[in-house]
């Protein structure tokens, strides 16, 4: 039996589905790898694959950014749907991740400055949208993509931003308390974003979710087979992982000049929830926070209902006094 039961088949229909009912449809385009976030000259291409409605948009666009872990339709499969009755979903496959590729090893490994251009570049080559404001929202490393976004391409291009889950302040000394509340059989962050093993797979999904997972997820072979088929492209995900620039010198943390939400759960266990606040505080104090009760580091997947009515209530409000013309891009 467990040689032959896959479950990521399975999830995997049920996510495209809720995909392909919302309208969206698979795509890809091949562009110029953006070097440094795109100051560089660069011969190299990378190929970004991304669900979109066909045809120009009817609705205020909207960006989708997924986060280390599963492809973007497994993160964001609760979302698309009641939010694309109201605005114009796209959702990439950031590079290294799914569908999205660049020409490795020959280029280095994207920075979130590099994700970001990549995202400017294929939001203008999409029908309709070159010069369109866009909101944008991202969770836990896609909130590091958008915030990198806004902040480069300016209020002209990028509208109302939400971060979920995503820690921009996340430093070294983040990392070691997170091993300490991982266990100490862990000695580095990517044993667990990117497990090899069922031992760790289990212990990152039961820091990720704050309701435990059935006990079937649990079990060794379905563990197995998840590593198996999720991470096929792992030389290429430890590079991103090592193109991370939070925390650095190169990722210096300034307030937006677009309205901003701010999204966490209570219990998450990656960026426990106190640094919320301290991204707040950082973005000028002027966020908006909201703390979703009873959820961990994917409260769109644990509370779908209440994130979908938190984001569309914030996007709406900001959607009704945003500008409508665009004020030039730095990307």
């Amino acid at each position: 039996m467990g040689a032959s039961l896959s479950l990521v088949p399975v999830i995997d229909y049920f996510a495209r589905r809720e995909f392909l009912a919302a309208g969206l449809r698979p795509h890809s385009v091949t562009l110029p790898y953006p070097y440094d976030g795109g100051d560089g000259k660069s011969s190299s291409t990378c190929t970004v694959h991304y669900w979109a409605p066909p045809g120009e948009p009817k609705l205020p666009p909207l960006l989708l950014i997924h986060g280390f872990g599963p492809q973007a339709t497994w993160q964001w499969r609760c979302q698309v749907g009641p939010l694309s009755r109201q605005f114009h979903i796209i959702v990439p496959d950031l590079l290294g991740f799914g569908g999205s590729s660049w020409d490795y090893p020959t280029a280095p490994p994207p920075s979130e400055a590099t994700q970001a251009a990549a995202l400017a570049a294929l939001l203008d080559s999409v029908e309709g949208l070159k010069g369109k404001r866009v909101a944008v929202a991202g969770t836990s490393y896609g909130g590091f993509v958008a915030y990198w976004l806004a902040r480069a391409a300016g209020p002209g291009r990028i509208g109302p931003v939400v971060i979920a889950s995503s820690d921009v302040l996340k430093t070294a000394a983040d990392d070691r308390e997170f091993l300490k509340r991982a266990g100490e059989e862990w000695g580095a962050v990517h044993e667990l974003l990117l497990p090899a093993e069922p031992a760790a797979m289990r212990r990152l999904m039961q820091m990720v979710a704050h309701r435990p997972p059935p006990a079937m997820m649990s079990l060794d072979f379905v563990l197995r087979d998840f590593i198996q088929k999720l991470y096929t492209n792992r030389e290429q995900l430890s590079h991103v992982f090592k193109g991370v620039t939070v925390g650095t010198d190169k990722f210096q943390v300034t307030p937006l000049s677009q309205e901003v939400l701010i999204v966490w759960g209570e219990y998450d266990q990656l960026f426990p929830m106190d640094k919320a606040f301290a991204v707040q505080r950082a973005l000028g104090g002027k966020a908006r926070v909201e703390i979703m009760k009873e959820t961990g580091h994917a409260p769109q997947l644990e509370d779908p209902a209440r994130f979908n009515e938190i984001v569309l209530d914030f996007l709406l409000a900001a959607d009704k006094h945003a500008e409508p013309s665009i004020i030039g891009s730095s990307l």
